[in-house]
């Protein structure tokens, strides 16, 4: 399934219902006066976040989003229907803006959570509304009230406790598929994940924790090169990271460098991330080249950043557990 996470939508309350000029006729019955009921409300359109949805792809493809609008009042004080809502499910993270004005709008970081997008008219006024000692005929209704109609842009920002980064083919997809019930495809290429992957991690019996893989960033990512921008918005929900490095790989052989460039990027796209909580780790250290640079890239390491360095190998499990532990840690820090 293709990874949508950005939809340009149009929404439309319904029009409330006319009010009705009715008059009770009766046999028997003088000076009935007047019945005449409201119109209904219209319906409105509302957002729901919905827990088991990753992207906004069923969103995306239906674009224009219209409630019913009011039935209009009948005689006999029959009040109109009122319109059908339209509830839109998006995945928890939705953020909503107006796309005219780029105003931000909502932030539907939480399930359940629902939220108004667009107004619906209200009813109109029937005449019997109008009676009064001095005017005990009026001949007067209110028609219904428009519907709010928008234009939104909508964004999806996952969220999730711990964020796996790294250069590409760093090997955060296998790191999360060894630790969690995430299953993302792993090849031995760069930017085999096209998309970001969600897994629960259980530390133990009843303490858990979401991380997700996110795609592979290179040099020049917040300006757009590589995956760029369209997933460097996910690494803004997570509370901490798991940096990884491969020291074995030949296209990237420096893995301080590899290290500064991630730091560089993410605090080209956003200073604050700078601040985020992170454990550093080497990764496949199973493979022959792996030991004979480990001390020495631990030291250099240890010269530009305070953060905990610890030795992995994701395709083993050595280390997975412990390294699960100190992320469950680090959060309970942050």
């Amino acid at each position: 399934m293709k990874f949508i996470d950005e939809a340009v939508i149009e929404v439309q309350a319904g029009n409330g219902g006319n009010g009705c000029v009715s008059f009770r006729r009766e046999k028997y019955v003088p000076l009935g006066g007047p019945d005449g009921g409201d119109g209904g409300r219209g319906g409105d359109v509302i957002f729901e976040t919905c827990e088991g949805r990753t992207t906004l792809m069923d969103v995306k493809f239906h674009r224009h989003f219209k409630a019913g609008r009011g039935g209009h009042g009948l005689g006999k004080q029959m009040y109109g229907a009122a319109g059908k809502d339209v509830v839109i499910r998006v995945p928890v993270g939705t953020i909503v803006k107006d796309a005219v004005t780029e105003e931000f709008l909502a932030d539907l970081d939480r399930y359940p959570l629902s939220w108004t997008a667009a107004a619906s008219g209200k009813g109109g006024k029937g005449n019997m509304r109008f009676a009064s000692s001095t005017n005990q005929a009026p001949r007067k209704a209110t028609k219904g009230g428009e519907g709010e109609k928008k234009k939104l842009i909508l964004e999806l920002k996952l969220l999730a406790d711990v964020g796996v980064i790294g250069l590409p083919n760093a090997g955060k997809s296998t790191l999360v598929a060894s630790v969690s019930n995430a299953r993302p495809k792993i090849a031995d290429y760069p930017f085999t994940t096209k998309s970001p992957t969600l897994g629960v991690v259980a530390v133990k019996s009843g303490v858990h924790f979401v991380i997700v893989d996110i795609p592979g960033l290179i040099e020049h990512a917040h300006e757009g090169a590589g995956l760029g921008i369209q997933f460097l918005r996910h690494i803004e929900r997570t509370r901490a990271f798991i940096h990884l490095i491969d020291v074995t790989d030949h296209a990237y052989p420096d893995a301080v460098q590899n290290y500064k460039t991630i730091r560089n990027e993410l605090g080209s796209y956003n200073k604050e991330l700078l601040s985020r909580p992170e454990i550093v780790v080497l990764t496949k250290m199973d493979l022959p080249d792996a030991k004979e640079i480990e001390k020495l890239t631990i030291k250099e390491l240890h010269k530009i950043t305070r953060s905990k360095v610890m030795c992995i190998s994701a395709a083993t499990g050595k280390g997975t557990k412990e390294l699960m532990l100190e992320a469950w840690k680090l959060l309970n820090k942050a």
